[in-house]
């Protein structure tokens, strides 16, 4: 059977502004926050956030596991746009959870976070992006996520 193994291609660290908590659904509390701004640096790919091209539409189950859904836009340094949506998961133990929602520092260890990146560009520099898989080792910061993305080979 095949190994599998991954290259990493950038870390990826997003600033959080609004939120607009929508109320609790059938399916959860729906929360919809605005993504700001945020920076793209690694060996692969280098870049900012576009401001006003993203936001995530969580859902959060009753058990405090949040699903992400989340849009946005990566201008590079070198003028190319990438669209990047990506589902995840994160999820924890209740105490846990709630020290990250307080904004404190809490190890990696102690929660799940992973989320599947997918991207869009009609840059020919980057065309190679449309067609994989990625995934990304999240971490949840007092001004937002931090992911560290890395391509499925």
């Amino acid at each position: 059977m095949q190994q599998i193994s991954f290259e990493h291609l950038f870390d990826i660290d997003l600033a959080i502004g609004n939120r607009h908590v929508i109320g609790r659904g059938p399916l959860g509390m729906r929360v919809i926050a605005e993504v700001t701004e945020g920076t793209v640096r690694g060996p692969r790919i280098n870049g900012e956030v576009m401001p006003g091209t993203g936001g995530d539409w969580v859902l959060i189950g009753p058990d405090g596991t949040f699903y992400l859904d989340v849009r946005l836009t990566i201008r590079t340094d070198d003028g190319a746009f990438i669209y990047m949506t990506y589902h995840g998961i994160r999820q924890g133990e209740p105490e846990v959870l709630a020290r990250l929602d307080r904004g404190e520092t809490v190890d990696l260890s102690e929660y799940y976070f992973r989320t599947v990146p997918m991207f869009e560009t009609g840059d020919e520099r980057y065309a190679w992006l449309n067609g994989i898989v990625a995934v990304g080792l999240g971490d949840r910061t007092p001004r937002g996520p931090f992911y560290s993305v890395h391509q499925v080979l």
